[in-house]
């Protein structure tokens, strides 16, 4: 028994398709589907219809002379030759010559969908729900077998540990997927406390996400009780579940990342919070001390004591002033009577009466004679001197005019 290697079957398998004339120069015509053009300048894409897939291979050469690029769905007739790619292991259309078809039917039919839902009003922005701030049970529809699930996982653990995952699984792929998806969000439905649910899948061609292009499937997302993120295939991939979820993520992943805010931004803001609530508190605090200082003085400023001291210093101020101008006053009247005094003792009769003046008084009427016109002949008078009285009689009267 011979037993041969893979390169020698797959070399064998070539040379027998390359030397078959009828694939060697033919016609194709089919549906594009993954159209991609590398950094290379070669484009790589799938041909398709209701029963197979081709895929194709255009080099940058033959790229370059068309003046247009197929997109998804387009109906096109390639010219070509059919051989193998000995290291995939697989059989390719080697295209030379692009020309338009009309448009494929699977991309008819989304278009058509896709047009009908969006007359309803199921991708109105107005319908579309805020995704909670602070989820505590996220419900995931999606296969628990694909790496989308365990990709969600991921994410979720760094982003935000605190979250519970409520997998509800489904088929993502093929005729019974769709039929899976209403029935996995239903359940959803029905447990309590879902916040929001992830719709998900990992990338593939549109045949393999055609499961989120059925009308059911889209309906069962709009009636979700929870908000849907949509997270399926890659960022290039569109389906009408996209369009009728109320958020659509680019992958799996950052479906994830959309529906949980990030542990350590939170962290971040929380320290944030606390120093700026510690400031507040201090500044506050500062406030009312500044207060407090100001209520204290005031107080001692307006005290009773404070006012009875004061007041007793008045009163003390107002005995020593009057103590001064009672003084001051004593003082002056002591000085006016000192001149009273001094006046008085200036008209002292006994002052004139000792530089050798008398005063003479009559004796029976006592008055005192200050005339000689005042008395008469032989009448009886008293001559008072400084040390005494003398009784004396008129026996003579002389006016000075005569002397």
């Amino acid at each position: 028994m011979q037993v041969r290697s893979v390169t020698e079957v797959t070399r064998y398998i070539r040379a027998l398709i390359d030397t078959d004339p009828e694939l060697a120069d033919l016609w194709v015509e089919g549906e594009v589907s993954n159209f991609r053009r590398a950094s290379s300048g070669h484009c790589y894409f799938t041909l398709k219809d209701s029963g197979a897939e081709l895929h194709c291979v255009m080099w940058r050469d033959r790229a370059e002379l068309l003046s247009w690029l197929p997109e998804q769905g387009d109906w096109v007739d390639a010219h070509g030759y059919i051989s193998v790619y000995e290291r995939g292991g697989v059989y390719q259309f080697y295209v030379d010559m692009l020309r338009r078809g009309g448009i494929g039917g699977l991309w008819q039919e989304f278009l058509e969908l896709k047009e009908r839902l969006a007359a309803e009003g199921l991708f109105d922005e107005e319908r579309k729900r805020p995704l909670p701030k602070w989820p505590r049970r996220i419900g995931v529809v999606t296969s628990p077998v694909g790496a989308a699930f365990q990709d969600i996982l991921n994410v979720l653990r760094a982003r935000y540990p605190l979250v519970e995952v409520v997998l509800s699984p489904s088929l993502v792929q093929g005729a019974d997927a769709p039929a899976s998806l209403v029935r996995a969000i239903e359940r959803l439905n029905e447990e309590p406390g879902i916040d929001v649910v992830i719709v998900a899948r990992g990338g593939g061609s549109m045949e393999d996400l055609w499961a989120f292009n059925n009308e059911q499937v889209a309906r069962a997302i709009a009636a979700s009780k929870a908000p849907v993120v949509s997270g399926v295939g890659h960022e290039t991939d569109f389906t009408i579940a996209d369009f009728v979820a109320d958020l659509r993520a680019p992958t799996p992943s950052a479906a994830a990342a959309a529906v949980v805010p990030d542990i350590r931004e939170v962290r971040a803001q929380v320290r944030a919070m606390v120093e700026a609530l510690k400031e507040l508190v201090s500044a506050q605090i500062e406030a009312y001390r500044s207060k407090l200082a100001q209520a204290q003085r005031l107080l001692e400023l307006y005290a009773p004591h404070r006012l009875i001291a004061e007041w007793r210093q008045r009163v003390d101020e107002l005995m020593r002033r009057a103590q001064v101008a009672v003084l001051h006053r004593l003082e002056i009247q002591r000085a006016h009577l000192r001149g009273s005094l001094a006046k008085l003792e200036a008209l002292n009769p006994r002052l004139v009466l000792d530089r050798g003046y008398a005063v003479v008084q009559a004796r029976i009427s006592g008055k005192r004679i200050r005339s000689v016109q005042q008395v008469s002949l032989e009448e009886e008078l008293f001559v008072h001197v400084s040390d005494g009285r003398i009784n004396t009689q008129v026996t003579g009267v002389m006016e000075l005019g005569r002397l």
